[in-house]
């Protein structure tokens, strides 16, 4: 099943969460043809759609990609420079979603597949919350369906660590579950209904989330387990991606967006540098030739410096036309990107990483060429013959493998919402510094500011966790990363 369906099914979601009567008005204000309740299916297609197009356009493409260097703006997208804001627009559409999961899990047509794949799905938009605001409402998020208005903020470390509650808690449940049901489900866009695929996903996300937090822990034995457990994403095949399509209206958004808008994403001088020092033939497909060169027998590929006001790229006397955008495949091609949650690369990088650190055991360089290996494939581009032999991509066992690993890895999260964010957040690695007329002091920002609706309905449970985690800043750093 390869046509999905976005929005279509929100009005009617909508209309499930708030209903109200009186005797007198029950029966003469009942609608026979609106349905009580929404089928799990359409819940479920909703949910899936509609929040990896939101991680894929406007939090990966138009703002992550940013704050990771992917792109540099000539002028409009401020948050190039760190004037952050709340995000306010996607806090609100998680909490939607949860809601969603809620009914869908709720629902009298549900099994306990589709409470497990929603558990699945709420854990990713949970980790989303915490990990780019810090301390968030969790075990009482969506409780204003049970008449509670003002959730608590729970911190984040028991956002993920709590045994029972905990999102690495709740994925290992949800996999049980999967593991020894005989339901089925439909209206799954991702995954086609395939459960063993849903396990994998599981699987490699608690990977994720457990390198998310290897500062905070000592105990690896879980991580280990998955590791040998064969039943993570064993290759491309098993990506959590939802393509985007040729027709409207399910088309990559930056495909009909104005031009001006695209033009704002130019590569960086970060990519720059990092891919001509690996010789790296994926940049012609992640970015153009710069105007003036894409002509001519050897096309160049250029960047901008990131974190620059149009003043300073004026009186630079930088020629646009010397600076490449992003590549075809994010602008010429309808369905030329997949909106992705996670790719099999991802995971064998985290595994290089955790073998690299003496996290777990196993071989750093297998899962490394594994990894690399996969994002060649996924860009349908050769890796070059010698490419695992140059001294600037191969392992040689000593510190510098960590770096190698993790750069590989930044490069392959580009447009997969602020996954790469919150791993240069976690590491350091690439380094990347502020632009020179950056709003921050200079600093690297590490969250979003809670939204203000939060400060007008919830202030109490709003001031309690702005105490606890240093103040409503972009520069508090969150529990994991600490």
């Amino acid at each position: 099943m390869k046509k999905y369906i976005k929005l279509f099914v929100a009005t009617a979601v909508a209309s499930t969460i708030f209903t109200a009567c009186t005797n007198d008005f029950e029966e003469k204000n009942t609608n026979p043809n609106a349905p009580e309740s929404v089928d799990p299916q359409f819940l479920l297609t909703n949910v899936v759609s509609v929040s990896s197009d939101l991680s894929a356009y406007q939090q990966g493409f138009r703002q992550a990609n940013y704050l990771a260097q992917f792109a540099a703006s000539i002028e409009f997208e401020r948050i190039d420079r760190y004037e952050m804001g709340s995000n306010s627009e996607y806090w609100s559409a998680i909490f939607r979603l949860l809601s969603d999961i809620k009914s869908m899990k709720a629902s009298p047509a549900a099994n306990d597949a589709y409470v497990a794949v929603g558990d699945i799905m709420q854990s990713y938009l949970f980790s989303q919350l915490t990990d780019l605001w810090g301390d968030v409402p969790y075990t009482e998020a969506v409780a204003a369906l049970d008449g509670t208005f003002s959730p608590k903020y729970d911190t984040q470390e028991s956002i993920y660590s709590d045994a029972e509650t905990g999102i690495l808690a709740v994925l290992k449940k949800a996999v049980n579950t999967l593991e020894n049901t005989n339901n089925v489900i439909q209206g799954d866009v991702m995954f086609q209904g395939d459960l063993e695929k849903w396990v994998r996903f599981a699987n490699s996300l608690q990977v994720r989330y457990l390198l998310r937090i290897s500062k905070r822990t000592t105990d690896f034995t879980d991580l280990q387990t998955l590791a040998d457990s064969g039943k993570l994403m064993q290759s491309n095949a098993d990506n959590a991606v939802v393509p985007y399509l040729a027709s409207a209206p399910n088309q990559f958004p930056m495909f009909n967006a104005a031009l001006g808008l695209y033009q704002e994403h130019t590569m960086t001088k970060t990519v720059e540098t990092i891919l001509t020092a690996w010789d790296d033939p994926r940049v012609a497909v992640l970015y153009k030739p710069t105007a003036a060169s894409k002509n001519s027998t050897t096309p160049e590929y250029k960047g901008l410096q990131n974190g620059q006001s149009s003043s300073t790229i004026n009186a630079s006397g930088i020629d646009l036309n010397n600076i490449s955008l992003f590549g075809s495949i994010f602008r010429d091609v309808a369905d030329g990107v997949d909106a992705q949650f996670m790719q099999y690369s991802e995971v064998q990088f985290a595994l290089a990483e955790a073998a690299s650190r003496g996290y777990i055991t196993g071989d750093a360089n297998t899962y490394y060429q594994n990894a690399v290996t996969a994002s060649f494939e996924y860009y349908n581009t050769p890796i070059p013959d010698d490419y695992f032999t140059r001294p600037a991509i191969s392992l040689d066992g000593t510190a510098n493998d960590l770096e190698k690993i993790l750069t590989q890895k930044w490069l392959s999260l580009i447009n997969i919402g602020h996954e790469a964010w919150f791993n240069v957040r976690r590491t350091g690695i690439p380094n990347l510094e502020a632009g020179p007329d950056n709003f921050n002091n200079d600093k690297y920002p590490v969250r979003y500011l809670y939204p203000e609706s939060e400060q007008a309905t919830n202030s109490a449970n709003y001031k309690e966790a702005v105490d606890r985690i240093g103040g409503d800043n972009i520069n508090s750093k969150g529990w994991w990363e600490k």
